[in-house]
């Protein structure tokens, strides 16, 4: 998300960055940029045009013209700029869900159909039951789409929670008013009342929505619109704010989009604040929304908060710590090495996880270059799993026919069994190293102490 708006303005940034002195020219041309940028990423323009004003009236001034580091300052005015169009600023931090109000804490689940409503549904029941230990259950008013209420039931059970069951024949007012004694009756702490949706936004769509709101009085109305609707996305949260009134957005398949301007319009034009992104399919793919962290990303600083609380999540503490024992005896094989690759799939897809490390802008052409890709994980897995357990423990006796063998097992070509073991060679050659150096020799040469051609700490330059 926001990989092609983050690309312009970092191209911009770099331009003052190299000017050194900044003249109020300079700065309203770089400006005149970053609004072309914006519009390009499907920024809403009334929205691309206050945050430019915003930024010009702070920017243009003495204390940043002539400040040491006039090009940092013109950028943390920058950020400081998005992070309020965001619906951030001093003291706010992620909305996330709000549950404060008394069991059964209805929440009403609205938007068009395609932007994955469902499926978000059961990521946030599952969260909730994760997170929060909470007893969820999820009811279905969809008796528009064949088979909707039967998907809701197969997510309840794959995220251990209850869903109502289904009775043929009932309108929606029938089966929220059932979910709601059902809840009251059977001590639930939340339920989740997913809405029928439809391709396009009418007046059946929204009498509907607003009969059930009306009659449920839901503690929270969640928008879930498609980032990769773009401006569409835009118009349709405007649209069920001005009809239905909505106190929350969730964004789905940020994953897939590039530019991310629907993201920067949506508090701007609802007033109402992005409380979740969905990012993938798995369940699991769910994070809260942080204005600060997400302006970070846009402006290359990374979210290494986010990075370490995903890891926290996914990674297997036990599992971790036997691996960094091992790998501390110079006891590290193959079958570590999947374990490795395990717990970093767990964490989400490649280009995510490296979204958010710090000055990574400026590297992506490089990253593109080296062809890394989600399905590297897999089929690296792929890989060691058609491998017997002796080779695993021993990957020295892997020679020709065993790798063609592999190659079939795992339905890749020899040079991708190469490419593993010497990915693992490496690994293996750099953890040598380690436990040669000991702590200390690792303090006194640092990363260039791990590195060919760079050791006794000597400078590569």
């Amino acid at each position: 998300m926001f990989e092609a708006l983050s690309s312009r303005l970092n191209g911009v940034f770099d331009k003052l960055r190299r000017r050194g002195a900044l003249s109020e020219a300079d700065v309203n041309e770089a400006l005149r940029e970053v609004r072309i940028a914006l519009l390009e990423a499907d920024v809403a323009l009334p929205v691309a045009r206050d945050l430019i004003n915003k930024v010009r009236e702070r920017a243009v001034g003495a204390e940043v013209i002539r400040s040491v580091s006039p090009a940092q300052q013109v950028i943390k005015i920058v950020n400081d700029a998005l992070v309020e169009a965001l619906g951030g600023g001093e003291g706010i931090e992620a909305p996330g869900l709000d549950l404060n109000a008394p069991a059964p804490v209805p929440i009403l689940m609205v938007g068009l159909q395609g932007s994955g409503k469902t499926t978000t549904s059961g990521k946030i029941a599952l969260r909730l039951r994760t997170r929060e230990k909470k007893k969820v259950l999820l009811a279905s008013l969809d008796v528009q789409r064949p088979a909707a209420q039967l998907q809701l039931q197969t997510l309840a059970n794959q995220t251990g929670v209850t869903s109502l069951p289904i009775i043929p024949g009932q309108t929606p007012l029938e089966i929220a008013a059932r979910a709601m004694d059902t809840a009251r009756r059977e001590l639930y702490d939340v339920v989740i009342l997913d809405t029928a949706g439809r391709l396009s936004i009418d007046d059946a769509l929204m009498d509907e929505v607003a009969a059930v709101k009306a009659a449920t009085r839901p503690h929270q109305t969640l928008l879930v619109v498609d980032a990769m609707t773009g401006q569409d996305a835009v118009n349709t949260a405007r649209n069920f704010q001005d009809r239905v009134g909505v106190n929350g957005i969730v964004m789905t398949r940020v994953d897939g989009d590039a530019r991310g301007g629907a993201a920067l319009s949506m508090r701007a034009v609802t007033g109402a604040p992005i409380r979740l992104l969905g990012a993938g399919e798995k369940l699991d793919a769910l994070e809260d929304f942080h204005p600060s962290r997400i302006a970070g990303r846009i402006l290359g600083m990374g979210d290494i908060v986010s990075l370490v609380e995903r890891a926290a999540e996914t990674i297997d503490r036990d599992e971790a710590e036997k691996l960094a024992a091992k790998m501390q005896k110079g006891q590290f094989d193959l079958e570590d090495f999947a374990s490795q690759l395990k717990q970093v799939g767990k964490m989400g897809n490649l280009s995510g996880i490296l979204g958010m490390l710090p000055g990574l802008g400026a590297m992506k052409d490089k990253i593109a270059n080296a062809k890394i890709d989600d399905g590297m994980i897999g089929r690296q897995a792929a890989i060691i799993s058609s491998m017997t357990r002796k080779e695993r423990k021993n990957p020295d006796i892997i020679k020709a026919s065993r790798k063609k063998r592999i190659a079939t097992g795992a339905g890749v070509t020899v040079q991708d069994v190469n490419r593993l073991l010497k990915q693992f060679d490496d690994m293996s050659a750099m953890m040598k190293r380690m436990n040669k150096l000991g702590q200390k020799g690792l303090m006194r040469g640092g990363l260039g102490a791990l590195l060919p051609g760079m050791g006794g700490g000597k400078r590569p330059f």
